[in-house]
């Protein structure tokens, strides 16, 4: 009964430790530094420049997530520059803002690809999002981020 008891602790502790979980944050600040490694030190590779792009944390180190954006680009960000406001880029061209969570609905503007979204709630197959001036449900399998 012992050995039983330890293996299963043993299956949960490493079990812990190789899951790989990935889940989304979005950028904090207008501009925000991707780095080459987990520290200040290692040079930059790009600029970001929006507010509120989400991004695919994959990995981290010490106060350093690894991310992964919706061009594939990765590297380092450091977690002060990171938030959990929920935001979403269109992955498919023109797609349809509608007045209600339904293809039935009014629809009144068009998406195109790579347009970055706020979301307010998710319902079902629908999120109701903000672009611009701009407010309306779209389907949820349109957006990459934080939904």
């Amino acid at each position: 009964m012992q050995k039983l008891s330890f293996l299963l602790v043993i299956f949960f502790v490493f079990q812990n430790l190789y899951a790989k979980e990935e889940y989304f944050l979005t950028l904090r600040n207008e501009k925000v530094n991707l780095r080459q490694g987990p520290s200040f030190d290692y040079p930059i590779k790009i600029f970001y420049k929006k507010k509120f792009l989400p991004v695919l944390i994959q990995d981290k180190s010490d106060n350093f997530r690894k991310i992964r954006d919706h061009e594939n680009n990765t590297g380092w960000i450091h977690i002060s520059q990171l938030s959990k406001k929920k935001a979403a880029i269109t992955i498919e061209d023109d797609q349809l803002i509608f007045n209600k969570p339904s293809i039935y609905s009014k629809p009144f503007a068009i998406l195109k690809k790579g347009r970055l979204c706020k979301i307010h709630k998710c319902k079902d197959d629908w999120c109701k999002i903000s672009v611009q001036k701009y407010k309306g449900w779209v389907k949820k399998d349109i957006l990459w981020g934080l939904l």
